[in-house]
């Protein structure tokens, strides 16, 4: 027990530190680092971020549209239906301790510690535990993408945790637990179905051999079933979101209509369409080296014979090539946790500690001039207090 707690409590201060290290500049409120100009608002700056606002709006109001003409941002009422309500309803839950704006704080710090745990617990299984403290520090700054999201007031690290402890348990043959968590993620954001259809084929492909050589009724028992049946709680989250909504906006399918929020087109690669609304840029070529990385993550993951993260990250993948949206990496971040275990081997190398350890430097200055530029202009804190 003491060694466990000893552990937990290092995988806590890897979590938080760099975060505190990020929050540090703002906090005291420095002109600028390493020549690079911040936002002066302080702490503000890291509330403020993309989309924490938006998030507290649904906090404050739970979806009611009477409610959301009380702040300055000018949105429908059926804007916020793309803002899953997990994390929100999570913000409401601690906002009598911290105030709404620090509680989304707290939850995006214990849901990145969630997140950072149980994926020292996947590289235990996966790597070794002589390996996984190091690994778990990589995965808590790298790509300097996650280290934003979990820095400010975001859904991503809830979003990942629950994810991450699905396909743990997955690993583990925990269907309900795995489930659970599954509907955790579906209920935190939209793209968590695409769990539930890596699952499916997981149990499919593997059952369907055995259907092929053996009487149906020997294979489709309780024991098996319960591994569908525990799937099926993701969609049912889903479901539980879209009758929320049918009750706040009148509109089961809210989520559809809540305006430019969908980024996925057809053909694949519309990335590269420079006058795509959330595109609006030519500057793409490293959008190349995030598909190579992911593709080769994935075979690494087959050869590796790593069949539910093989799946899980080659469903996430694809769904990513019909993405147009210039922050092409955060969408990719679901399936980031498993590269890093697909890249276990290199990243456990003396050589690549090295680079490591120089790499965090770029890491922190880019998060820090991400941060500083990526606020929502809000005109008014009152409500959001």
């Amino acid at each position: 027990m003491t060694s466990k707690l000893r552990v937990f409590f290092l995988v806590c201060l890897i979590s938080l530190i760099p975060t505190i290290l990020i929050w540090l500049p703002f906090f005291l409120r420095l002109e600028s680092f390493w020549g690079i100009p911040l936002n002066k608002d302080g702490m503000a700056t890291i509330v403020a971020n993309y989309d924490g606002p938006l998030y507290l709006v649904v906090a404050k109001t739970l979806y009611n549209p009477d409610l959301v003409g009380n702040f300055s941002f000018l949105l429908p009422a059926e804007y916020y239906a793309a803002h899953f309500p997990l994390f929100p309803f999570l913000i409401k839950a601690f906002a009598f301790i911290f105030g709404f704006p620090y509680s989304m704080l707290f939850v995006t710090l214990i849901s990145s510690i969630l997140a950072a745990y149980y994926f020292y617990l996947l590289a235990c299984d996966t790597v070794g535990k002589d390996k996984a403290l190091w690994m778990t520090f990589i995965f808590s700054i790298f790509p300097a993408r996650w280290l934003i999201v979990r820095s400010v007031g975001s859904a991503e690290p809830l979003f990942l945790a629950m994810i991450i402890a699905s396909v743990y348990h997955l690993r583990k043959k925990n269907y309900f637990t795995a489930g659970i968590f599954g509907l955790l993620a579906q209920i935190t954001k939209s793209p968590a179905i695409l769990l539930f259809i890596a699952y499916f084929l997981v149990f499919f492909v593997n059952d369907f051999k055995k259907i092929a050589t053996s009487a149906a009724f020997k294979i489709l028992n309780w024991n098996e079933l319960k591994k569908y049946l525990g799937a099926l709680l993701i969609p049912l989250g889903l479901i539980s979101v879209f009758l929320l909504y049918k009750i706040q906006f009148n509109d089961f399918l809210a989520y559809f209509h809540s305006g430019d929020n969908i980024h996925l087109f057809f053909p694949p690669f519309q990335i590269f369409n420079y006058s795509a609304s959330w595109v609006g840029t030519f500057w793409l070529e490293e959008i190349i080296f995030v598909y190579l990385i992911g593709l080769l993550g994935l075979f690494n993951l087959i050869n590796k014979k790593e069949v539910v993260m093989a799946w899980v990250v080659g469903i996430f993948f694809v769904s990513v090539l019909f993405v147009s949206h210039r922050d092409l990496v955060r969408y990719s971040l679901p399936i980031v946790p498993f590269l890093l275990i697909a890249f276990a081997d290199t990243i456990n190398k003396k050589e690549f500690r090295l680079i490591f350890l120089v790499l965090a430097i770029p890491i922190y200055l880019f998060s820090l001039a991400y941060i500083s530029q990526n606020v929502m202009p809000v005109s008014d804190w009152a409500p959001l207090l």
